[in-house]
């Protein structure tokens, strides 16, 4: 796709009321600053430098094997569950560095929640999954449960089609509707920020629109970073596109400047099919 044909999609964007948001006025949520890491003996990514705004749409892009989903699990250091890794940098979440050596751990991964990039719910009912969060925390007051599942159901653009069958197992729902389960269920901690690893790559178009106007929903309270394949999709959805490569981060900024105005040849090469 040429970067004439993204034009059109960012300026459908702005006809619909869904253009990006203003990067300058918005206070930063993460600041990551020269972040390293490893698997092992292999380095996976190489100072990595950015800043990820308070209630916007973040899209780390780039081809597989590049570093994004690991720069994304660095935000919640979800990469600490795999033996032998290790970090070097800073992973500031509101000015506290997230690998200082007095970060609770389950209180972080309460406030950056995450959805993978294949929906999984639990083998157990619609409520059951949706309260799964709460309950873990302690939570047993069953009208406080109600409240919460339904809050979040409707938070997910799920509570309609769901609210009868609440009692029925999640597995039994469609792919798109057990995605969108997923992030309810993320969202039931209350989290400040969502992580997504391509939460629709494995949906038909349908649902994937239906994620895509739910992050543009979810973005009015939250700090949303997704990791996407799809070049249309970072383009309709995110306000800051960064462009990872070989572990690196080659290029970032406002994605209106990205998709039409890239700075770094790589950049524009990838964003166009020249590669990748």
């Amino acid at each position: 796709m040429s970067t004439l044909s993204y034009s059109a999609i960012i300026s459908e964007r702005s006809s619909v009321g869904r253009s990006s948001a203003d990067l300058s006025r918005s206070t930063i949520k993460f600041d990551v600053r020269n972040l390293s890491f490893w698997y092992g003996a292999a380095q996976a990514l190489f100072q990595i430098a950015l800043s990820i705004p308070a209630r916007s749409v973040t899209a780390l892009i780039g081809p597989s094997g590049c570093g994004k989903s690991t720069f994304l699990r660095a935000l919640n250091r979800m990469n600490d569950l795999i033996e032998g890794t290790r970090a070097r940098g800073a992973v500031l979440l509101d000015g506290q560095d997230i690998y200082g050596r007095d970060v609770d751990l389950v209180g972080l991964r309460r406030r950056v929640g995450m959805v993978f990039q294949k929906s999984n719910p639990f083998p157990k009912t619609v409520f059951e999954n949706a309260a799964y969060g709460p309950r873990v925390a302690g939570l047993t007051d069953p009208a406080r449960l109600e409240a919460i599942v339904e809050n979040c159901l409707r938070k997910a653009a799920l509570w309609d089609e769901v609210k009868d069958r609440l009692n029925h197992p999640a597995l039994d729902l469609s792919g798109g509707q057990q995605q969108r389960l997923c992030i309810a269920r993320a969202l039931a901690t209350d989290p400040e920020v969502l992580l997504m690893d391509e939460p629709a790559s494995a949906l038909d178009p349908q649902s994937t629109l239906r994620i895509e106007d739910l992050i543009f929903e979810l973005k009015r309270n939250y700090t949303i970073v997704i990791v996407t394949h799809n070049m249309q999709q970072a383009a309709r959805v995110s306000d800051l596109t960064a462009f990872f490569y070989q572990g690196r981060l080659i290029e970032s900024g406002p994605t209106n400047q990205m998709f039409t105005r890239p700075k770094i040849k790589q950049t524009e090469d990838y964003i166009t099919g020249r590669f990748g």
